[in-house]
């Protein structure tokens, strides 16, 4: 196996301009970066013009036949799996961002063909490596609260402006996006709290559709789920809330774990409370390490693609809920899934783009700062 591990990286928007820098400037030992790909001709011009040495391509299929190892997925989500299955079946390692989709049908398939073609296939679920969310996993499956019985996150700093809506033509619509905020920003919470707390056997949502945006999909979700063993769970999330609570308590039969303000808190029975902060981390940067050395050495991946199929299943399974008005049980029924995403996109409005080369203005700069 090569030691170096050339890396093309597919739409060079927000989050595929963060993993240029971070490959570029040699923050990842065994990689380096062997192409960009981008649908926009004025951007490929200026990454030419800034990288002379890095090919650029206009075409993800071009990019992907280039001679390059691997590549990363950053571009709407419709097309994670589409560019997925084209690099997997030409024995290309990838590394998707999230969500793995916007619907799971094919997805078990294609993580299975990865697996038959010996192509790592992995999802950027950079917060799997926060420190204190990684310490939680370690203490519930040591037992140290005993069987869950009641999980409650409250993340509702995901705020995001009209603004950031209007910013990218494929935001705020099913047609473009496939959903809101479940879809799109708190699909890193979906994936922690099926980790932590595992898979529910049933799921009852409520998401309302651009309650504080104009856009045809939900800037707000209340999840209520039930789980095999009896427990149950709720996960609240919004874009629409300007001061935001981050906020997950999980409750055990002998103890219980909070994680808030960059604190853990563990409280056993008859003991003090044990408190636990914070360390500083670059998520990204550290699944992209993950990456390479799961293709280099055979490490085994922190996040393989089969787990970014949970969080989607638990979104798609809330849409589904709240469009019927009842209970979903899980495993979802795909096709009808599918039926629900078709009739949404016909009944949908576009979102209204305005003049995004205005300045923007703080809260617009700020939309990343999510306090985990």
């Amino acid at each position: 196996m090569k030691k170096t591990i050339k890396i093309g990286i597919v739409g060079v928007g927000n989050i595929g301009s963060v993993h240029l820098n971070t490959i570029i400037t040699n923050q990842i030992e065994g990689g380096t970066l062997g192409g960009l790909c981008d649908i926009d001709k004025e951007k490929l011009s200026a990454l030419k013009e800034k990288h002379p040495q890095i090919p650029v391509f206009e075409k993800y299929e071009d990019l992907i036949n280039s001679g390059i190892d691997a590549v990363i997925i950053a571009t709407p989500h419709y097309l994670h799996p589409t560019i997925a299955e084209y690099a997997i079946e030409r024995g290309v390692h990838v590394l998707t961002e999230k969500p793995f989709g916007v619907f799971t049908k094919g997805g078990k398939q294609l993580c299975q063909k990865a697996e038959d073609k010996g192509v790592v296939f992995g999802i950027m679920l950079n917060q799997r490596v926060n420190k204190l969310y990684t310490l939680a996993k370690k203490l519930i499956d040591k037992g140290e609260i005993g069987k869950i019985q009641r999980n409650v996150w409250i993340i509702t700093n995901w705020y995001r402006t009209q603004q950031y809506y209007e910013s990218d033509s494929w935001r705020g619509s099913y047609t473009g996006e496939g959903g809101g905020v479940l879809l799109n920003q708190a699909p890193h919470n979906l994936d922690l709290w099926q980790w932590l707390c595992g898979m529910p056997k049933t799921i009852y949502a409520v998401c309302k559709n651009g309650k504080y945006h104009n856009i045809s999909v939900e800037d707000e979700a209340t999840i209520i789920a039930e789980y095999e063993n009896g427990a149950t769970g709720t996960f609240i999330t919004t874009t629409g809330d300007k001061y935001g609570t981050n906020r997950l308590e999980i409750s055990g039969e002998c103890g219980s774990i909070l994680l808030e303000k960059g604190k853990l808190i563990l409280q056993r029975d008859g003991q003090k409370l044990r408190t636990f902060r914070d360390k500083e981390y670059n998520g990204h940067k550290e699944i992209i390490k993950d990456f390479v050395n799961a293709i280099v050495k055979g490490k085994e991946l922190i996040a393989p693609a089969t787990e970014g199929l949970k969080s989607l299943e638990i979104s798609n399974c809330a849409y589904l809920s709240s469009y019927k008005g009842e209970v979903v049980a899980l495993p979802i029924d795909e096709n009808e899934f599918l039926s629900f995403l078709e009739e949404m996109q016909k009944k949908e409005h576009p979102v209204s783009k305005k003049d995004t080369e205005k300045p923007l203005n703080d809260t617009y700069k700020r939309k990343w700062n999510t306090n985990w």
